[in-house]
Parts: structure tokens; sequence; C-alpha cells
């Protein structure tokens, strides 16, 4: 078993509001055919991922996200 913490799950916490929306946007098309359900799911993949970047990049602004070193500074 490992001791290390788990990484950041790749979408927004389930209980998220912006997820809530997200996934209505993406099965409300679905409902009146104007879209598939793989392109509701596409949506929602896209979209859900995006918003836990930028949610992640508020939590820890001079991270990365590949590992735990900071940004390089762009002026040096």
């Amino acid at each position: 078993m490992s001791t290390s913490p788990m990484p950041s799950p790749p979408l927004p916490s389930p209980h998220s509001a912006v997820l809530e929306v997200i996934v209505r946007n993406a099965v409300e098309p679905v409902r009146t055919s104007k879209a598939s359900a793989e392109e509701a799911t596409l949506h929602t993949a896209v979209h859900g991922w995006y918003e836990r970047r930028i949610q992640r990049e508020d939590e820890c602004p001079g991270c990365d996200f590949r590992g735990r070193l900071p940004k390089p500074d762009p002026s040096s």
C-alpha cells in the first residue's frame, strides 16, 4: 500500500455546481435529439477536464500539475 498522496482527480467534485451545469448542458441536447450520446460524452469530458484544470490553477497558481515543481518564470 502506497503512503503517497493521491493525485488530483481530472474532473471537478461530483457535488460541484460547475459539473452539474456541464452535465445538464450535455444531457439536454441528447433528450431533444440535437446531439448524440457520443457528442454529449465528449462535451462532458472536455469541459469537465478544462474546469478542473482551472480549479487547480486557482488552488496553486505557481504549480504546473505535471509534478510538484513550480512553473518556470518566463522572464528568466
